[in-house]
């Protein structure tokens, strides 16, 4: 079973966030909600407050599958030693996937370097080194996805589920979301 890594931080976008964590848990995945903080309680843009499953320092990132970095704040960029982890996580081989203005985290670190990424309408600038593909709700380049936005979680998170999962799970998931 895959282990999933998706990290929290204040003003995280709710549905990107707890969207992915419910699609990969019914596609029975490993998934470990892990907090930036310091708290375990975080809460998101939309004032819903949801406590992780453990802090950043407590997480063992070196048992991921995958790390799932949601949208809707820059704070994400802000934290070194999260962006550290992450950018020595993806260069071991590691899959990573961000959404909506998460991507910049790996435009910064220098990971989207000639790959095809999306993200969040405004956000391009940051995605350094990356063929854009402004128009996809989700993008798999190698071992890096990146998707566009809140209303396009579903999508992502099925993307993610097939990647980890195989096609199977993945259908088997999306039927039960009523989803194709």
């Amino acid at each position: 079973m895959a282990n999933v890594f998706v990290f929290l931080t204040t003003g995280f976008e709710e549905i990107e966030a707890l969207a992915t964590i419910d699609v990969l848990r019914r596609a029975k995945l490993n998934v470990q909600s892990v907090s930036l903080t310091g708290q375990k309680q975080v809460t998101g843009a939309h004032q819903v407050t949801v406590e992780a499953d453990c802090l950043l320092e407590q997480a063992d990132l070196s048992a991921a599958d995958m790390l799932v970095v949601p949208g809707g704040t820059t704070k994400f960029n802000e934290h070194e030693d999260f962006k550290q982890q992450l950018l020595a996580f993806a260069q071991k081989g590691g899959k990573v996937a961000a959404i909506c203005a998460s991507p910049m985290v790996l435009g910064g670190l220098g990971l989207l370097e000639g790959k095809k990424a999306t993200c969040y309408p405004g956000f391009e600038q940051y995605l350094k080194g990356a063929q854009l593909q402004t128009e996809s709700a989700v993008v798999v380049d190698g071992r890096i996805t990146t998707g566009r936005g809140p209303g396009l979680t579903i999508a992502f998170a099925l993307s993610l589920v097939e990647q980890l999962a195989g096609q199977a799970v993945r259908d088997e998931v999306a039927s039960g979301l009523l989803v194709q």
